[in-house]
């Protein structure tokens, strides 16, 4: 960029830093004051109408200053050169909160709540998705002689408890067989092979063991399905009232929106690969209810592959560079905490 261009870009940044700190109109004589920008107040002026004419800040008000557009927002995102990096105690305090989890819905929950703590927005995150997760154990737990619990474990971390009422007493003998059956079929197969294989079972299986195999399998295909409606932890919805002014006419919508779990799971969607950072500003969400909104998300994960997204909505009045460190550190440790188990 020229040095003009430069100069303007220093200014639409001051004023979306000073917009998104203060919820204030911008005016040329804060800027020189707080920003140092080494320039006159004229220069400023300017630079700020040149701003106005190509679309990046407007005036709100006659005689008012000016206001980032999402043009001017986006601008400003795309050139971030550096991220506004967490403290030490920060990422110690991420991880040990993190580690602390007990199982992964543990593990997702807490990643909600220290996303909307620490963004001060709403966080969301998708459960693994199990289009690519494989199988690692199912374990068979008789609960009483005609009653058994299945745990089915997959290699992302997920659990799956169901229970299986067989009709009849089955001996502790032949619990251990449905067991070394059904791991037979099972393991280290993607879901999809594990549901075929454990269907065609009760054919196969000696007529003593059948009519537990029906049961068993009936329930366990059921669980080897995806079920799109139990794959987001939502939190820090409540964080949205807090400036009621940055969603005008348009609050109670953004609400409505985020109840729809196929909305939220859409503002995911360009999240596939771990560690890459999407930010969808105001008019680029393709859900007309969340336009007054930005999306910051990303996929989590280990290596190249995407266990599921997370990332925080919020208006577009936002902290950019502070959102985009949080919802990075955050994904990046609960991908860590996934893969080490």
């Amino acid at each position: 960029m020229a040095n003009a261009e430069e100069r303007r870009f220093d200014v639409l940044r001051a004023i979306v830093a000073d917009y998104v700190s203060n919820q204030e109109p911008v005016g040329s004589k804060a800027i020189v004051e707080r920003h140092n920008l080494g320039v006159s107040s004229a220069t400023v002026r300017n630079d700020m109408a040149t701003l106005e004419e190509e679309g990046y800040i407007t005036q709100p008000h006659t005689s008012a200053g000016r206001v980032p557009t999402d043009k001017g927002y986006r601008l400003f995102v795309d050139r971030l050169s550096e991220i506004k990096p967490l403290s030490a105690a920060e990422r110690r305090a991420i991880t040990t909160f993190l580690d602390s989890g007990t199982d992964l819905d543990d593990v997702l929950k807490r990643s909600v709540r220290l996303l909307a703590q620490l963004t001060r927005q709403v966080a969301v995150v998708q459960y693994p998705m199990l289009t690519n997760a494989k199988v690692r154990h199912l374990e068979v737990v008789p609960l009483t002689p005609a009653r058994l619990m299945l745990v089915l474990i997959t290699d992302n971390g997920r659990v799956d408890q169901r229970t299986v009422d067989l009709g009849d007493v089955v001996t502790e003998e032949d619990v251990a067989r449905l067991r070394t059956v059904l791991n037979a079929a099972m393991s280290g197969r993607r879901l999809n092979d594990a549901a075929a294989r454990v269907a065609e079972l009760p054919d196969k299986s000696p007529g003593e063991l059948r009519d537990a195999l029906v049961r068993v399998t009936t329930v366990l295909v059921e669980s080897l399905a995806e079920h799109p409606e139990e794959r987001l932890v939502l939190g820090g919805t409540a964080n949205l009232t807090r400036n009621v002014a940055d969603f005008p006419g348009s609050l109670r919508q953004v609400l409505e929106a985020l109840e729809e779990q196929v909305v939220v799971l859409k503002l995911l969607a360009a999240a596939r690969n771990p560690g890459a950072i999407t930010v969808r500003i105001g008019e680029e969400n393709e859900d007309e209810q969340m336009r007054s909104t930005s999306v910051v998300s990303i996929g989590y994960g280990r290596d190249d592959v995407v266990l599921g997204g997370m990332g925080v909505v919020g208006p577009t009045r936002m902290d950019y560079p502070g959102t985009i460190a949080a919802v990075r550190a955050v994904a990046n440790y609960v991908g860590q905490i996934l893969h080490g188990r």
